[in-house]
């Protein structure tokens, strides 16, 4: 939701999940619930000094931070896609 336009974003998203599930004949929910599945990051690397030298330690990510990364992820890429409208760039 950009600028607090939380209808505009809500007509976004609703014909983004009506063209993804057009795509693959499976219902919006599934579609969605798939799509944040696949992005969900299991574990980050995190730094850790110790002594004197910096190391990248992998963490695991916590569910609610999994879920915020994945749908931040999703959308950010859309973004980046130009030349077609939102709802086609976020299906």
């Amino acid at each position: 939701m950009l600028n607090g336009k939380k209808t505009v974003a809500q007509k976004i998203v609703y014909n983004a999940l009506d063209i993804a599930s057009d795509e693959v004949r499976r219902p919006p929910q599934e579609v969605f619930e798939q799509a944040i599945r696949n992005t969900m990051p299991m574990v980050e690397v995190r730094s850790r000094r110790v002594g004197g030298a910096t190391y990248q330690v992998p963490t695991e990510v916590r569910p609610e931070r999994r879920l915020a990364l994945s749908m931040r992820w999703i959308i950010q890429a859309a973004r980046t896609r130009r030349g077609r409208p939102m709802a086609e760039r976020l299906s």
